[in-house]
């Protein structure tokens, strides 16, 4: 999907309020939340590169939340692809 902010998915497919923003920024892809629920959110935490969420996937390693999950590379490489396809 894509909206004004740019790509987007659902992190939490339950919860539309939560939207996780994908962008290719070099070889990397970048993540950045939006929340319906926290205006802030958005300006106050920037673009996060892919790299960063598998650091800090090792730390919440047995925890109930799982970066990996909400910060999907394999979403994020389709929706990339699939806009580049669009757009040609």
């Amino acid at each position: 999907m894509k909206d004004k902010n740019g790509l987007y998915y659902y992190p939490f497919p339950t919860n539309k309020r939560v939207r996780m923003y994908v962008k290719k920024s070099g070889g990397s892809i970048s993540f950045r939340m939006w929340s319906a629920d926290d205006e802030k959110l958005w300006e106050e935490h920037g673009w996060v590169p892919h790299e960063a969420v598998l650091q800090a996937s090792e730390m919440f390693s047995g925890n109930s939340f799982d970066p990996k999950a909400a910060y999907d590379i394999h979403i994020a490489r389709a929706l990339i692809r699939d806009e580049g396809e669009e757009s040609q």
